[in-house]
């Protein structure tokens, strides 16, 4: 029988499959399809500083502030005897995932300011996370923001952090970093217990009838996954840290090539919410169909095999195989070159 186990973030996972923050971790009832589904762990949506900070002006403002000039208001809104803020339903619903659920729940925080790093990462330690991930969201748009202040900011938020819980940290991390392996390298001097690749950063559109900027939520492609596997066979053996990959990852295929290069977990989002949790069960079993088709006996045979450092062509991952694959390009039949 094959063994699919993994350790991720110290965590002894049945297999590396973890459906990543989404939607279907707001809900207990499709949290557990998740686990019936196989998942080995599962990540919840972000506890948002941002969002914590304008519950507190609005409630300030509607129910605190309203008499101001006007005292004949002052009871207009009654103040009730406690309020379910956003803050203490996250936490709830922690703490309901942890007693219902037999695989590890990882909260995930994105915070705004050095104080709400460690606030509210103590309290999801408090309420029962397994681990954290740090979804530090930052656009690096500011022209007078050089790289390394960029980096000192993740691991200032990483340092503070470490020391004031215990529970294992990884950090979610986008692709725009100059120099990802050093920067890596740097997260793990400093502490971290992992690194999730990569951050997919939601791009605004433009209305062309009203020329505003507006939001636009699309679900990752296939594509995307490419993106990933090859960085992650480039931290692979240069780095301890655990590894996952996210964003583009739909079919076993994906998966298998992540593994083969060194990921210790996949993470799956976009597919669960395309074409059901049950295609959770769908990947893992075609994962160890093509480990036992293929002569594996473990997850760990496979992990890394086919990084930079033990592909049978290492440069193959770096641009000299740019020429190479401008000139593969094959046009389709009728198609003038």
């Amino acid at each position: 029988m094959v063994d699919l186990s993994t350790n991720y973030l110290g965590l002894k996972l049945a297999h590396p499959l973890v459906p990543s923050a989404s939607p279907l971790s707001k809900d207990l009832d499709s949290a557990r399809r998740l686990e019936d589904a196989g998942a080995a762990a599962i990540v919840m949506s972000s506890l948002f500083e941002e969002k914590i900070e304008a519950e507190q002006q609005q409630m300030e403002r509607f129910f605190y502030g309203q008499g101001i000039g006007y005292g004949e208001a002052d009871s207009f809104h009654p103040v009730p005897d406690h309020i379910l803020t956003y803050q203490e339903q996250y936490l709830e619903h922690l703490q309901r995932l942890k007693s219902s659920l037999h695989i590890p729940v990882i909260a995930s925080l994105n915070g705004i300011s050095q104080g709400g790093w460690i606030e509210y990462g103590q309290a999801l330690q408090q309420a029962g996370a397994d681990a954290l991930e740090l979804n530090i969201y930052h656009l690096a748009a500011n022209a007078d923001e050089s790289s390394e202040t960029v980096e000192n900011r993740y691991l200032d938020i990483l340092r503070e952090l470490k020391s004031r819980v215990s529970v294992p940290l990884t950090l979610k991390l986008s692709p725009q970093f100059s120099s990802p392996i050093h920067f890596a390298q740097r997260l793990e001097a400093a502490g971290a217990d992992g690194i999730a690749i990569f951050n997919r950063f939601y791009q605004p559109d433009i209305d062309l009838e009203t020329l505003e900027v507006v939001p636009k939520l699309q679900l990752s492609t296939q594509a995307e996954a490419l993106l990933r596997i090859r960085w992650t066979a480039l931290l692979y053996g240069r780095v301890k840290l655990s590894l996952a990959v996210t964003g583009g990852f739909h079919h076993s295929e994906d998966v298998i090539k992540a593994l083969l290069v060194g990921a210790d977990v996949v993470h799956l989002c976009s597919v669960l919410l395309a074409q059901g949790v049950g295609k959770l069960s769908e990947i893992r079993a075609e994962l160890e169909q093509w480990l036992i088709e293929h002569e594996y006996d473990s997850i760990s045979q496979l992990k890394g095999s086919v990084s930079q450092q033990h592909a049978i062509d290492p440069s193959a991952y770096e641009r000299a195989n740019y020429i190479h694959v401008l000139d593969s390009y094959t046009p389709s039949a009728g198609v003038l070159r």
